[in-house]
């Protein structure tokens, strides 16, 4: 559900149409939502760095010739957060000597650093952002969406400049880890206090103009599927009633499936790595972080 809430950020804040993002190869495959990341040539990645880097070089590139100011998300945590991960990365994080994560995952550093060094000469700046789920708010899900109930999400957004990163990839990946030692501690303030800052909080609202994007698309596609069925006369014959019934019914299933994806219950099951000296560490997961 994490990229569904940034979508909705987006969108609120009029960037949806100029935003990508790193995702799982797989992803590209969910019904609806991953064809529509493909057609708009998301960066998918298969979790192999001897493949992914040349992958993610080669999509960054292509960025320096975008026509207009973009988004660029990237997820450094790299994993979905489940309380089985969070325990691995705990289990990690003390037989690395690091701290141990309360809230968050540690971050694989190796894609964000990549991206760091080869962006550097031409975005200006991060959006560090940190989600959370308020007390009152049931959690936001994919069932929940399709059957229009709404939640309630904190953001914290935070820019950092470019220029303020450290010069090698060494201090740019301690950079990262340090950056979600913050967001750990940012969580705490917001599970004791049910906010993230003392500060009021700014409700972004909804743009009439995505609304009306939205219902006259919904209008234009009912009205195509009008005039198909009259065409077609589906409905005017048992065969056609049946055709009818299984393309609802793929519909359906492909619908179940995108619920099914969403849960993060289901996501990749979490594995410890092993022990290595202190001075070797690398990753092992994370929570919410977005890259421009």
């Amino acid at each position: 559900m994490a990229k569904i809430q940034l979508n909705f950020l987006l969108q609120r804040s009029g960037c949806l149409g100029s935003t990508l993002a790193v995702m799982k190869k797989s992803s590209k495959f969910l019904p609806v939502i991953g064809w529509s990341m493909w057609f708009s040539e998301y960066l998918f990645l298969e979790r192999s760095w001897a493949k992914d880097e040349n992958t993610l070089k080669a999509g960054i590139q292509r960025l320096k010739d975008f026509p207009r100011p973009f988004w660029l998300a990237l997820f450094v945590e790299g994993t979905r957060f489940t309380q089985a991960k969070l325990l691995a990365a705990q289990e990690y994080a003390t037989s690395q000597g690091l701290p141990v994560p309360r809230n968050v995952l540690i971050p694989r550093t190796k894609g964000f650093v990549s991206a760091v060094s080869h962006m550097r000469s031409f975005v200006p700046a991060i959006y560090d952002i940190t989600v959370a789920i308020p007390k009152s708010s049931p959690s936001p899900t994919m069932l929940r969406l399709f059957k229009g109930q709404s939640s309630v999400v904190h953001v914290h957004v935070k820019r950092r400049l470019m220029k303020e990163l450290p010069e090698t990839d060494e201090a740019v990946a301690q950079w990262c880890k340090d950056l979600f030692v913050e967001k750990d501690k940012l969580l705490d303030k917001h599970i004791a206090e049910d906010t993230f800052s003392d500060q009021p909080l700014q409700d972004i609202g909804r743009p009439i103009k995505s609304l009306l994007v939205v219902a006259s698309w919904a209008c234009l596609v009912a009205y195509g599927a009008y005039n198909f069925l009259q065409w077609s006369s589906l409905l005017s014959s048992w065969k056609g009633i049946a055709l009818s019934a299984v393309g609802l019914a793929i519909v359906t299933i492909l619908m179940q499936i995108m619920i099914l994806f969403s849960q993060s219950e289901r996501s990749t099951p979490a594995k410890v790595a092993p022990g290595k000296p202190k001075n070797n560490s690398e990753s092992s997961e994370a929570r919410r972080d977005k890259q421009q």
